[in-house]
């Protein structure tokens, strides 16, 4: 009897371990960012495409996800953790490290996007036409870049019903081309992560910040700055751009109908999905503002066109700033504005 139940033991055992080894992952990847994991992007998209990307490989790719900085440092340490393989595949914004993708920054131009949905699928054309292959993207596999929706402002103490009102104010921008908008329409702009916005507007570091409805939510915006000012049109008052990306390396270490897996969980049709969570956000992040009977105010045409016109000044610049860097600017500028066009009449 003993010797039978060790056998049966033994067995048992082994089976397990059998079937450890038969459903262990081939591949683990480590997927770090910055928001919390309830937020639109690592909700709608990121986890989705985790699961979806374990499914089509059987099982043979896990993809662990890392929110909220979990793995460690700054967020605007994520492109450099996954170049040098600290980490796999991060998601994160190219205005995190300013001025290492001057391209990128034609898409945060004030008043150039529309939906996040039309200028992510013009972001993505973009990159694939003008940016693969440029310098500051080696060591690493672009799986998809994408836009936010219309930027808006949301101010702590009063609401921005003209120009004028924006005079002094400190507001957090995203990058070094928001913050010149800002600086040019009257504010003083601070730079700072989405994530520390919170903190700074509930001890007074900042008087308010541009970010699109979708962030709203995760980073408590309908309570700390109530009061959200809008412009019309179908143009935002500027828009961020973000990158989703592998390690070279990673890639190039798979076996090829893994890379199918990823490279058909990459590019344009991923680009649209990001921009459509980011819609659906925007409604969301909208709703909450509304049912908290905040102050929502949208400039009429006219007031909107003077933000136009002051704003122009920083289109300019960055036209002859990349002019000078041998960029061509102007074709550039042109491109994005037609890409957006097109897919926003779609």
């Amino acid at each position: 009897m003993l010797r039978k139940a060790i056998k049966i033991m033994s067995v048992g055992i082994v089976t397990m371990g059998f079937a450890t080894s038969v459903f262990a992952a081939d591949v683990v990847l480590r997927l770090h960012q910055m928001l919390p994991p309830q937020a639109t992007i690592p909700a709608k998209v990121l986890e989705p495409w985790a699961k979806k990307v374990e499914s089509e490989s059987g099982g043979r790719i896990s993809v662990q996800l890392y929110p909220s900085m979990q793995l460690g440092g700054k967020p605007s340490d994520l492109i450099d953790q996954a170049r040098d393989g600290v980490v796999d595949v991060i998601w994160t914004l190219f205005g995190y490290t300013p001025g290492r993708y001057p391209k990128t920054e034609v898409f945060e131009l004030p008043f150039i996007g529309t939906t996040a949905e039309a200028t992510s699928m013009a972001f993505q054309e973009y990159y694939d036409t003008y940016m693969t292959g440029d310098k500051g993207f080696r060591g690493l596999k672009v799986l998809a870049v994408h836009t936010h929706g219309p930027g808006l402002l949301h101010t702590r103490d009063s609401a921005i019903e003209k120009l004028e009102d924006l005079k002094g104010l400190k507001l957090r921008g995203t990058s070094r081309v928001i913050n010149a908008m800002l600086s040019s329409l009257g504010a003083s702009p601070l730079g700072m992560p989405v994530p520390a916005v919170p903190e700074a507007l509930s001890k007074g570091v900042i008087d308010g910040t541009v970010v699109p409805w979708e962030v709203t939510p995760s980073v408590k915006i309908a309570e700390l700055a109530p009061y959200h000012t809008e412009f019309s049109g179908r143009n935002g008052l500027y828009t961020a751009t973000f990158l989703f990306a592998m390690n070279q390396d990673t890639y190039d270490n798979l076996p090829a109908d893994l890379k199918k897996v990823i490279d058909n969980n990459s590019g344009m049709a991923l680009a649209q999905k990001f921009g459509q969570a980011m819609d659906a956000g925007d409604k969301r992040g909208y709703d909450i503002a509304v049912k908290a009977n905040n102050t929502i105010v949208k400039l009429d045409d006219a007031e909107t066109a003077r933000w136009k016109k002051v704003s122009k000044t920083v289109t300019e610049d960055w036209v002859k700033e990349m002019d000078k860097r041998k960029m061509d600017g102007t074709k550039l500028y042109q491109a994005a504005k037609a890409l957006i066009e097109k897919y926003d009449s779609q």
